[in-house]
C-alpha cells in the first residue's frame, strides 16, 4: 500500500507564486521544528528552482511534502515543468555556468543548501526533487 504524505502544490507562473512557495516552505520547517538556518536554507532553495521555472519554462508546479518519520523531520520539494529542459546537467551544476548571463550560483548553490538533490531532464519535461531532513 503506497504511502501518504501531507503536501502543498504550489502552481509556479509569476513572482507571486515563487514568495507563496517560499512561505509554504518556511512554514514547513517552522512547524516540524526546524531552526531559523534551516527555514532560510530550504525557502532558498525552493526560491531558486521555482525562478527557474518562471525564467526556462514559464510555468510549473513545486510540491513541498511533510516526509518525515519516528527518527528524522524530513521535509521533500519536488519542482517540476515542461520547458525546453536541461542539456547538459554536469554542465549546469558547475559554479559559475550560466546560460541567462547571470552568476550561475543557482543549481550549484541549491545543492549545497539542501541534504539530497535530484535532477531528472529532458526535453519537454523537467523534474528536481530535494530533501531537507533533521534527525530527531
Amino acid at each position: 500500500m503506497p504511502e501518504s504524505f501531507a503536501g502543498t502544490k504550489i502552481p509556479v507562473m509569476s513572482a507571486a507564486d515563487i514568495v507563496t512557495a517560499r512561505r509554504v516552505a518556511r512554514d514547513l520547517c517552522e512547524r516540524l521544528g526546524l531552526g531559523k538556518a534551516d527555514q532560510t536554507r530550504l525557502a532558498t532553495a525552493v526560491s531558486e528552482l521555482a525562478r527557474n521555472v518562471i525564467q526556462y519554462a514559464c510555468e510549473g508546479v513545486c510540491l513541498i511534502e511533510d516526509r518525515s518519520d519516528s527518527h528524522t523531520r524530513r521535509i521533500r520539494v519536488q519542482v517540476e515543468d515542461r520547458g525546453p529542459g536541461i542539456p547538459d546537467i554536469p554542465l549546469a551544476m558547475t559554479d559559475g555556468y550560466s546560460t541567462s548571463g547571470g552568476l550561475g550560483a543557482g543549481l550549484p548553490g541549491t545543492r549545497r543548501l539542501v541534504d539530497e538533490f535530484q535532477i531528472e531532464s529532458e526535453p519537454g519535461h523537467t523534474r528536481i526533487t530535494i530533501i531537507l531532513r533533521k534527525p530527531l
